[in-house]
């Protein structure tokens, strides 16, 4: 096998094909060397296929790391730029909830008589310029601020907790695209391996060793083969598809992935470390005790609304003309004192308060259902992660090669007629299956580390 690919989807004869090799002695038969053989048969790199698929011209198609993906997702995503906007917004409010309210400036013209308008006939007439403030009951405006900070920061944390969902989400379409195109080579493979079979039996037949029906048999297993591409192409086109609209790419760009990709399996940490972690770092728990917390303070100034708000103001009025006794008339100067009376609370205040008391319920039980399923989404990743790491182990190194035997050795059976090529067939099906399902549980183990560290919320999952 080579470093990163697997060599048990290939096969090969040694410079000679299956069909002129029939006659050929057993031990020549049992040296069967894929690899080779599939360096001749497979003359383009799947890549290669998948341009000439498409039809996007082929200089528009470049090859796409996973890195590359997950860099330019969190670049130019318009959902993330978004919530982004979003979230700048909140951090204006603050400022905003915590300032007084403008104060009021006001021109009055007092006692102005109407028969004559004359500003010196009355001597209360006069010109008022005033200058009032509302004032809310010492507290509130600390509240309001420190809630709308709050809910500010929540968005904030939003914007973190969604990078890390697209990122999961790229990585797991990348992940499918990656096996998708292992599958497509192991079916490509078969299909050319599908064909020399074909030839062993019809070259048998023509000399009187073999059956029809073993050609026939070889060609309808060709057909499924054929009939497995089309729906992998499909799944493939469909796959592509997504990961363009997380790139924010036009759906039909052509996506070329690596074709090798390492296949080291990394060590992770306990499942009591990563949820400890979690709890620390996740931006979902962190929004939502932001929210708790904005929650609370909303419930204090509701409490605080029983309390009047104030009004304060002062206002200068100019006076014209002279008194009776011949002095200039005085300006005048006036104060002014309001405040709010809440009379109404059992309709108003009574009623606000309950509805504040039921969100900050709400919140504290929306905490305790995401701590539940951040546990639960780190759980699952990790028993996906098990069972798929152990599966690929034992489908590299145990199923497959015992497989592989098996098909070389049918092969020979077959060659001095001792086995029936039903069961060559079934053997080389079977081969295909094991190596299918390889691919499959080796990209489900890249994808619930994907989905880990979006549960845990940081990469640092490993020991």
């Amino acid at each position: 096998m080579t470093e990163n690919k697997m060599n048990h989807s290939e096969m090969s004869l040694s410079n000679m094909s299956i069909a002129a090799a029939f006659d050929a002695p057993v031990d020549v038969l049992l040296m069967i060397n894929r690899e080779k053989f599939m360096k001749k048969i497979v003359k383009w790199p799947l890549a290669a296929l998948i341009l000439l698929s498409t039809s996007a011209p082929l200089f528009a198609a470049e090859v796409l790391p996973i890195k590359a993906a997950v860099s330019e997702v969190l670049e130019v995503n318009p959902d993330l730029a978004a919530i982004s906007a979003r979230a700048e917004a909140l951090a204006a409010l603050p400022d905003q909830l915590g300032t007084l309210p403008d104060p009021q400036l006001s021109l009055k013209l007092v006692n102005l008589p109407i028969d004559s308008f004359s500003f010196t006939q009355e001597g209360m007439t006069q010109t008022q310029l005033a200058f009032s403030q509302m004032l809310p009951f010492p507290g509130k405006l600390g509240l309001r601020q420190e809630a709308a900070q709050a809910m500010a920061s929540a968005a904030g944390f939003g914007v973190g907790e969604l990078r890390l969902k697209l990122v999961r989400d790229v990585k797991m379409v990348w992940w499918n695209l990656f096996f998708l195109d292992r599958a497509l080579e192991v079916v490509t493979n078969n299909q050319a391996l599908m064909r020399q079979f074909i030839e062993v039996a019809e070259s048998k037949y023509r000399v009187g060793k073999g059956l029809q029906q073993d050609v026939l048999l070889a060609q309808l297993e060709l057909s499924k083969l054929f009939d497995s591409q089309v729906d992998l192409e499909g799944m493939r086109r469909n796959e592509a598809i997504r990961l363009n609209t997380l790139l924010d790419r036009p759906a039909t760009r052509p996506v070329v992935l690596p074709d090798e990709e390492g296949e080291n399996v990394p060590s992770l940490r306990g499942e009591s470390v990563l949820v400890a972690r979690a709890a620390q770092v996740r931006p979902m728990l962190a929004a939502r005790e932001h929210r708790l917390e904005a929650a609370r303070l909303r419930l204090d100034l509701a409490r605080k609304e029983y309390y009047p708000d104030f009004n304060v103001g002062v206002a200068y009025g100019l006076r014209q003309g002279n008194n009776p006794n011949g002095t200039t008339r005085d300006d005048f100067v006036s104060l002014m004192f309001g405040m709010s009376l809440p009379l109404y609370t059992g309709t108003k205040q009574d009623r606000a308060v309950d509805q504040r008391n039921a969100e900050h319920l709400g919140q504290r039980y929306a905490l305790a259902d995401d701590q539940n399923r951040v546990e639960a989404a780190i759980g699952k990743a990790l028993s996906d992660y098990r069972r798929g790491s152990e599966k690929a182990e034992l489908f590299k190194t145990g199923i497959i090669p015992q497989a592989e035997q098996t098909v070389a050795s049918m092969l020979a059976g077959y060659q001095v007629n001792k086995v029936d090529f039903l069961n060559v067939m079934r053997a080389q099906i079977t081969l295909y299956n094991y190596e299918t399902q390889y691919w499959n549980a080796f990209s489900k183990t890249r994808q619930a580390i994907a989905r880990l560290v979006a549960a845990v919320g940081e990469e640092t999952i490993y020991e």
